[in-house]
């Protein structure tokens, strides 16, 4: 008999079992009734088949008859006749080597059950089939003798592993059970083929037979599982996540728990993320011992799904080598191990797919990927889907690889994303480096992610390209490459010099095609001479009057459409003009825009308070994978477009989020450039500027110091924004003199350039202020009513508040209270929250100063608040400072976002993560349930959250960013 106490504790080991739990009962209780059975208890490994039978077998049904609980597989199974027969009765302590004659149930026709009962090698005989049923019936009279003194249960686990002559014996058992208190319970897995398929089918065809399937679990079922490993609240996202990720497999989802557990991931909403990752590993863990276990097809046909991927039957059938119906049976067999997903035929994660290719030598592993490439090339499959086979193949290409690999790398309908099409063409050129045409397209490919490997293309081709018109395509590339590095000096004179060459020679052909390249040629150098940027560079106004009204092909319109609308930005004339010239870059149909022409426009629309525009165009951008590829190297596109990105969301007060994307993009960009070009300061200028906000002045100090600084005759915009940086940093570690300098240093540049935009590198706000601090009252004003013509001029809402700031700020008394109040309606109607917050914080100083305490406190209150959940920490710290002076109270700003909560919405968030109603929550307040409403939606303003779902997480993770949980709050 078994006991209850014998019986290990496991987390989830019965759990979401109480319906089968009863069947089984019932099923003993009708037994012990004189109604045999047969219970065939199916499911896949770790579904909880053995945890089910202990606790039944421990249960009160069980508890008055005689138990035989053995199992069918496993180290102490041996694998001959009447093994399993063996595995059961071994408790009755039979096949001893003495007392076989004089055993009680071993009387009668009962002693020739013995040559089952001992295995050949301890003195039992080999049974053949004339003497199979003296033995069978033998064995029947000792159970007969068994249930004579009580009912009998027979349970055998993983009996798919069972011997033929056990199961034979069962079915002779229960064809003559008659009335015999007897119960027969088989477990068995379901991806496992029986060892005695024949046998096997007969005893299932048995009529006392119940069939029990043991399904996946609920998600409640998952999370009560979750409860027992990680103590405390389960978040409902982390349970969603692990029930799907399991399968609702209780076994899989303990072993996926305590990794998670061991890896210090907490059940929340961010711990979810973690989950697949874990579970594909622990699968592809079991790979090498399932395909060991398995016939040789099965492993095939493995292996076939993981090189082609998810495919069709046929097509993994003739790469493996078998029968359509044979891939049908090993797909049965890989999902029934959660190798393969539930719902169609490819490998179930990327974990497993490395598992299954590791089982494969080198060489096989390449002749199966150019059998795979030809047998999709021969089923008519895009020329991306076959060269994605042919990449990986070592050695130079063959010839028809060649074609294949240079049809992938068309760019019509925008199908490669550039970093791919560049591998392409390398091994397009590994073959036959002297195609021209595909070292144009490669340099094409290569702008967008890295342009200065490009340019070192592209040169290289102009020197060694003798035909006059190869060299003026290969002089037009060169023009647009150059764009993206502010090379337009050298790019000038080698539009000129492929001018001079097509104009002088004399070709043959239409005339038509010789005016269309030569109209190329000169709408590209007009394109690059409106995009210099230098010293010696025209100001804005009048570049912008030079930009052609057209251009010769869509690539160049993009571009000229991204330096129309950044010009018009720049010349702060027009906010419409300005976002139709973006829109046309960013809307428009056809192929997909460069990489470089997105940034310009999202630019752009920055500049005109049209932050979700940009934010979508760089998202465009950073979507495409332009980023190095699958080795995740270095790209000069994705820093440009995540240094970008990172200034747009520092706009908008998402510092956490601009923060991440600053360090990204400089973890993007090498220390030493590419192809010899210097590296682009802008990632450590956003990163700086983002550091700045937070108060980690040495750190970004470390970064300016280096940035080897832009001259005004290099990248002028880049020169304006290290300056203006440089200033923000000096103010904010007290050196007012030298920011002074570098504002006004800056506001000299942008005024000989023709740089006519409020919110572009806006020095007249700092320089007003400090010059109003140093006394300097009339310069002061000065410089503030310069700002606010041009906010005039260009008026967007963020512009005009920013005028109102800088205005208010350096006028004493009534007037300058009335302009604050103005900057804070503004720039709360604006994007810019990080500006709305300071306007806040300043107008609460100026009523301070009035004597206006109780004002004073309400606009520090809501400057603190603000200026903490956009992760502006030093403002917020200024804030608070103010606010205590003014006699208000708040927690220390630290990193955490809690602290910006007063005690009771502290209060109030705890009990909520702890599960409370809003009404419990109330009655442990003693407020009303509309208060604790009311706490609750502050809370989530100010944690940056949606409603109850993360908030344990924003509570108890300090680092946790807001920004993206931000962006979904009113």
């Amino acid at each position: 008999m078994l006991d209850r106490a014998d019986i290990p504790g496991l987390p989830g080991a019965f759990t979401g079992r109480a319906d089968e739990l009863e069947v089984l009962n019932g099923r003993a209780l009708a037994a012990r009734g004189g109604r045999p059975g047969l219970v065939l208890l199916s499911g896949p490994a770790g579904m909880g088949r053995t945890g089910l039978l202990r606790e039944f077998l421990a249960g009160p049904q069980c508890r008055d008859m005689t138990v035989l609980h053995g199992s069918a597989s496993g180290g102490s199974a041996d694998p001959t006749a009447y093994a399993g027969v063996r595995a059961l009765l071994r408790p009755l302590g039979l096949s001893g080597p003495d007392g076989h004659d004089t055993h009680p149930l071993l009387r009668g026709s009962a002693r020739h059950a013995l040559p089952a009962l001992l295995p050949a090698a301890d003195g039992g005989q080999p049974v053949d089939a004339a003497s199979a049923y003296p033995v069978l019936h033998g064995l029947y009279s000792l159970v007969r003798h068994l249930t004579a003194r009580r009912p009998v249960a027979l349970v055998l686990d993983d009996a798919h592993a069972c011997d033929e002559h056990s199961l034979r014996w069962l079915d002779f058992l229960l064809r003559r059970a008659g009335e015999l208190p007897l119960l027969v319970v088989l477990a068995h897995r379901t991806e496992a083929e029986p060892v005695a398929a024949e046998a096997w089918a007969g005893l299932c065809a048995q009529h006392l037979a119940t069939t029990l399937a043991l399904g996946p679990l609920s998600g409640a079922d998952i999370g009560c599982i979750a409860r027992q490993v990680f103590p405390g609240p389960v978040d409902p996202a982390f349970t969603e996540r692990l029930a799907a990720v399991s399968g609702g497999n209780p076994g899989t989802a303990v072993s996926l728990l305590r990794e998670l557990r061991r890896d210090g991931v907490s059940p929340d909403a961010e711990g979810a993320s973690r989950v697949a990752g874990i579970g594909g590993l622990l699968v592809a863990r079991a790979v090498p011992e399932l395909l060991d276990t398995q016939a040789p097809w099965v492993r095939d046909v493995a292996v076939a799904i993981a090189v082609l991927g998810e495919d069709s039957v046929v097509h993994l059938g003739a790469l493996a080598g078998v029968s359509g119906m044979l891939v049908e049976d090993a797909l049965t067999v890989l999902r029934r191990a959660e190798a393969v997903a539930p719902d169609r035929p490819a490998l179930a994660h990327q974990a497993v797919r490395r598992a299954v290719l590791d089982t494969v030598d080198a060489d096989r592993l390449a002749e199966l990927r150019a059998r795979a490439a030809l047998l999709l090339s021969d089923a008519g499959r895009p020329a991306e889907e076959v060269a994605a086979h042919l990449l990986l193949l070592p050695g130079t290409p063959e010839p028809w690889m060649v074609t294949l690999l240079r049809a992938a790398a068309e760019p019509a309908d925008g199908r490669s994303a550039p970093d791919t099409a560049v591998r392409y063409l390398h091994r397009v050129l590994e073959a036959e480096p002297g195609d021209v045409p595909a070292r144009l397209r490669l340099a094409v490919a290569q702008a967008e992610a890295d342009p200065f490997a490009a340019l070192a293309q592209l040169r290289g081709a102009l020197d060694a390209a003798t035909d006059v018109r190869t060299r003026a395509r290969f002089a037009v590339q060169h023009a647009t490459t150059s764009l993206a590095v502010q090379g337009t000096f050298a790019a000038v004179r080698v539009l000129d010099e492929a001018l001079d060459a097509l104009r002088a020679a004399r070709l043959p052909g239409p005339d038509a095609a010789h005016r269309e390249l030569t109209n190329r040629l000169e709408a590209a150098r007009l394109l690059v001479e409106c995009a210099h940027s230098g010293a010696a560079a025209a100001p804005v106004r009048v570049r912008l009057a030079r930009l052609p009204a057209s251009f010769p092909d869509l690539a160049m319109r993009h571009d000229g459409a991204a330096l129309a609308a950044l010009l018009t930005a720049l010349d702060g004339c027009s906010i419409r003009r300005t976002v139709d010239h973006a829109r046309g870059v960013t809307d428009t149909p056809g192929a997909a825009p460069s990489g470089g022409s997105l940034i310009t426009a999202a630019l752009a629309l920055g500049l005109a308070d049209e932050s979700e525009g940009a934010l979508g165009a760089l998202n465009r951008v950073l979507a495409r994978g332009e980023g190095g590829g699958e080795g995740g190297g270095p790209s000069w596109t994705r820093a440009l477009a995540l240094s970008q990105r990172a200034l747009v969301l520092r706009g908008l007060g998402r510092i956490p989020d601009a923060l991440a994307d600053a360090r990204a993009a400089v973890a993007a960009l090498p220390e030493d450039g590419h192809g010899g070009g210097a590296p682009s300061p802008m990632p450590r200028l956003a990163l700086a500027s983002v550091l700045t906000e937070r108060g980690e002045l040495e750190r970004a100090e470390e970064l300016l110091d280096g940035i080897e600084p832009p001259a005004p005759d290099g990248a002028c915009l880049e020169y304006h924004l290290h300056l203006t940086a440089r200033a923000r940093l000096r103010w904010a570690a007290g050196d007012g003199g030298t920011a002074l300098r570098l504002l006004q240093e800056s506001g000299r540049a942008q005024a000989q350039a023709g740089l006519a935009n409020p919110v572009f590198a806006p020095w007249w706000i700092g320089a007003s202020r400090i010059l109003a601090v140093l006394g300097r009252t009339d310069e002061a004003l000065e410089a503030a009513a310069h700002g606010g013509e041009l906010a005039r001029r260009w008026g967007s809402a963020r512009a005009l508040g920013l005028a109102a700031l800088a205005r208010g700020a350096i006028t004493p008394g009534a007037p300058g209270v009335e302009l604050l109040t103005e900057a804070v309606e503004l720039l709360s109607s604006s994007p810019a929250r990080g500006d709305h917050a300071r306007a806040e914080l300043v107008m609460g100083r100026a009523l301070l100063a009035t004597g206006d305490q109780r004002g004073a406190r309400e606009h520090l209150r809501v400057a603190a608040d603000l200026a903490r959940s956009c992760g502006a920490l030093a403002l917020a710290r200024t804030a608070r400072r103010r606010l205590i002076t003014a006699g208000g109270r708040m927690r220390e700003i630290t990193a955490s976002r809690a602290d910006i909560l007063t005690d009771t919405e502290r209060r109030v968030a705890d009990l909520a993560v702890a599960g409370a109603s809003n009404r419990q929550i109330a009655t442990s307040l003693f407020v009303t349930v509309r208060t604790v409403e009311t706490h609750l939606t502050s809370v989530y303003r100010k944690l940056g959250v949606s409603r109850r779902v993360g908030l344990a997480s924003a509570l108890h993770n300090p680092a946790a960013p807001a920004g993206r949980a931000l962006a979904r709050v009113p």
